[in-house]
């Protein structure tokens, strides 16, 4: 591959990585959106504390 080809897949690359959309939890019923509350910081730090904390428990034999 030369200088050109390689910078020519770079590009493509670079605009597929940047057109790329988040994923998007799936809801079955439509209330369950209007339900939930909005994520804050403060949620979403509890929830990655608490899925460390469940990662260490199925790790660990009772």
């Amino acid at each position: 591959m030369n200088e050109a080809q390689l910078k020519a897949l770079l590009r493509k690359t670079q605009a597929a990585a940047a057109a790329a959309k988040p994923k998007k939890n799936r809801t079955y019923d439509a209330t369950l959106d209007a339900t939930r509350p909005p994520k804050t910081e403060a949620g979403e730090a509890a929830d990655a504390d608490a899925a460390d904390l469940f990662a260490q428990m199925k790790k660990r034999e009772f």
